[in-house]
């Protein structure tokens, strides 16, 4: 399976790569987990000092993939992310 979001720390720089080049790196519910993994490890790593976010292909994000969506229109917002 390939990995939605890529990262890996070096010299304190996190760099969080966006990694659905075949769909412009839009997000999905995957990414959106994934994604926030890496930022609660940069949270607790005392060590990473910058995040540096970047996409694969040749787009950075082109937003929400609306076609991997399953949302009920009816029903509550999804929690898509932490503040």
């Amino acid at each position: 399976m390939v990995e939605s979001i890529l990262s890996h720390v070096e010299q304190g720089v996190m760099t969080i790569t966006l990694n659905r080049p075949e769909r412009l790196n839009s997000f999905n519910d995957v990414m959106h987990q994934q994604l926030s993994e890496c930022l609660k490890q940069a949270e607790r790593d005392d060590a990473i000092r910058c995040l540096l976010i970047t996409g694969a292909g040749r787009g950075f994000c082109a937003g929400q993939d609306l076609n991997d969506r399953n949302v009920d229109p009816n029903g509550p917002a999804p929690d898509l992310g932490m503040s």
